[in-house]
């Protein structure tokens, strides 16, 4: 029998393991509010299916909601990758330029995210004030519930743009110009 075997192999030839602990320290209060919306959104997507198959009698409302659970994830959720900065970046080109001219292309990177956000989040308030109070197709609410989970994720995205650029700022680098001091 192997070391590895004989650990996990008791003396009592029973198999023992023992559990990792899980941190959920690492996750934002952003990706418990993407959890819960998504799995709401499943349910709705479920409940479709059921009613459409099971019972035969599709429930309209339905897939309008889903869409917009599904809206409301995605701009929420985007969050996340702009928190962790694991959005897709093309880090090749760094590799070939001198450090001093990759310092201010990745800062320039972090300030036209920053921009980007911010203008996003002031187009997305004017679409929020033109078209807000209308009615979504289906179900007699206002769509600016919809526009408000896009004002709020692109808010979000826009905030933690902000705190990643000051990260970099700090530390003097960033993930394109040494990502193997952000692997693990």
């Amino acid at each position: 029998m192997s070391e590895e075997q004989d650990h996990v192999l008791g003396s009592d030839g029973q198999f023992h393991v023992e559990d990792e602990a899980v941190d959920i320290s690492i996750y934002g209060w952003e990706d418990w509010v993407t959890f819960v919306l998504f799995w709401l959104m499943a349910a709705v997507v479920f409940y479709q299916v059921y009613t459409r198959y099971v019972l035969s009698d599709s429930a309209g409302w339905t897939e309008e909601i889903a869409r917009y659970f599904l809206v409301a994830v995605v701009f929420i959720g985007a969050s996340m990758s702009v928190r962790k900065n694991n959005h897709i970046q093309v880090d090749y080109f760094y590799r070939l330029m001198p450090k001093a001219m990759g310092r201010v292309v990745s800062t320039a990177v972090d300030v036209v995210r920053c921009l980007f956000l911010g203008y996003a989040v002031w187009l997305t308030w004017l679409l929020l004030q033109r078209i807000g109070r209308q009615q979504m197709a289906v179900i007699d609410l206002p769509v600016g519930i919809v526009f408000s989970c896009m004002l709020f994720g692109f808010t979000l995205m826009f905030v933690r743009s902000l705190q990643v650029a000051w990260r970099h700022w700090k530390l003097g680098y960033s993930v394109l110009e040494r990502p193997e001091a952000f692997e693990g």
